[in-house]
């Protein structure tokens, strides 16, 4: 049996167990907070723009078990919002259980409040994690998908200080990367005036703040837009510090815009309160998350992992890596189908088969090796890549990946020989250590 440890238990890491449960390993999943999921928590938008096109090709590979969990707790489905087509919006609220139910139904164990703080090296392999408890928990191959953003003091350096965020560093520890541990040397990421890392994208509102007519459109529609009079308008220039490139656009500067994913989510990074509450509809308008969420957010993309394609992290030989540590890459979407691919090459690796790299024909293999040009190019540090809009979009359409068809794109996956590939079980008696 292989035996594989994940560290972090967000989009990425769930997607990798998946991935190497159903090819027949032994999965232990570390998640250093009490919930999984990470900024999945308080995110809740998938299916916009190109994430339809990678989802229903991860789906076709093998993946269908998370995106069904994602329908299943879903608030709004075919939501449009501007710039951005055919959205899926998740409960926020109601989607961990769900995914954690779904991860033990496969027999992951599942680990939370196991914060990794070191790793055991054995020549040019991690041999084991430490824990925050001292325990040291030994695999055959590992996956980092601790992300990219924290701890504290990085946010209080480039940022705006803690915004006591969803990732909550002062309770359970910063996020520490196995590849650093390990002594591998990372890229950061850059914001569009050169400094390091990048604001996220988001805040949440209290409905119940909220003018009822404001509550009763996001719940009718998903959406509501509501124009910001000017002289309250914060301009250009904090759009361009987001993660979220793919909302940066006019209208979110011109707007405030809504999405219902069980609170308010406001499409803006930061929003000072005093400012917010002169916005007709906000008079009585209460932060959700982050609990600093007028002040500021997290920042991120400051350990992203030099990788090959089939997500192999360099310098060592048994750790791959997804999500953010894979690149800029922005979403939920982006992580699960990086996470997909490590843990089934993971897999791979652990039982002595090639790894595998998908064909650039798909969406879900042109942006993984797209992204990874950019990076080692060093333009891509201060780009953020995403299915839903910005520059990978923007390919996406160039290159005819974009569709919406779906039998269109499962005869793609067929073509490219992906057909349920992430189905398929690696492990067997024969090959069993």
């Amino acid at each position: 049996m292989v035996k594989m440890v994940i560290a972090g238990g967000g989009w990425a890491g769930t997607g990798a167990a998946v991935a190497a449960a159903q090819a027949g390993a032994e999965v232990i999943l570390l998640e250093r907070t009490d919930m999984l999921l990470g900024t999945g928590l308080v995110g809740g938008i998938m299916r916009n723009n190109g994430r339809f096109t990678a989802t229903e090709e991860a789906i076709c590979m093998g993946m269908g078990d998370v995106f069904n969990v994602v329908e299943m707790s879903a608030r709004h489905k075919n939501v449009a919002f501007p710039g951005h087509k055919h959205a899926t919006l998740y409960d926020v609220a109601g989607i961990e259980p769900n995914i954690k139910d779904m991860l033990l139904k496969k027999r992951v164990d599942i680990k939370t409040r196991s914060r990794v703080k070191d790793v055991v090296v054995e020549e040019n392999r991690i041999a084991a994690v430490v824990l925050d408890s001292g325990e040291k928990i030994e695999g055959d191959v590992f996956v980092d998908a601790t992300g990219s953003a924290g701890p504290m003091g990085n946010c209080t350096k480039l940022g705006n200080g803690c915004a006591m965020c969803i990732l909550r560093c002062l309770t359970f520890g910063g996020r520490v990367s196995l590849a650093a541990q390990a002594g591998v040397k990372e890229y950061v990421g850059r914001k569009a005036d050169g400094s390091p890392g990048a604001m996220s994208g988001s805040c949440k509102l209290h409905k119940e703040s909220l003018d009822k007519n404001i509550v009763e459109q996001l719940e009718q529609k998903g959406v509501a837009v509501i124009p910001v009079p000017e002289n309250l308008r914060k301009g250009n220039d904090i759009l361009s510090k987001k993660a979220c490139q793919q909302y940066a656009l006019a209208e979110f500067a011109e707007n405030i815009i809504l999405l219902d994913t069980g609170h308010a989510k406001l499409m803006s990074p930061t929003y000072p309160l005093d400012m917010l509450r002169q916005v007709p509809g906000f008079a009585n308008a209460r932060f959700e998350d982050p609990y600093a969420g007028g002040v500021g957010n997290s920042i991120r993309y400051l350990a992203i992992s030099p990788r090959d394609n089939a997500l192999k992290v360099e310098g060592l030989s048994n750790l791959f890596c997804a999500g953010e540590k894979a690149g800029p890459m922005v979403g939920h979407t982006e992580a699960i189908v990086t996470g997909a691919l490590a843990g089934h090459n993971a897999v791979r690796f652990g039982v002595g088969q090639a790894l595998l790299e998908i064909p650039a024909t798909l969406a879900i293999g042109d942006y993984i090796a797209y992204a990874n040009e950019q990076v080692r190019a060093g333009d891509g540090l201060e780009h953020k890549f995403t299915f839903s809009g910005s520059v990978y979009f923007k390919r996406m359409v160039e290159k005819n990946l974009y569709t919406t068809d779906v039998a269109a794109i499962r005869d793609r996956v067929e073509e490219a020989g992906m057909a349920r590939v992430y189905a398929r079980p690696l492990v067997t008696k024969s090959l069993a250590i």
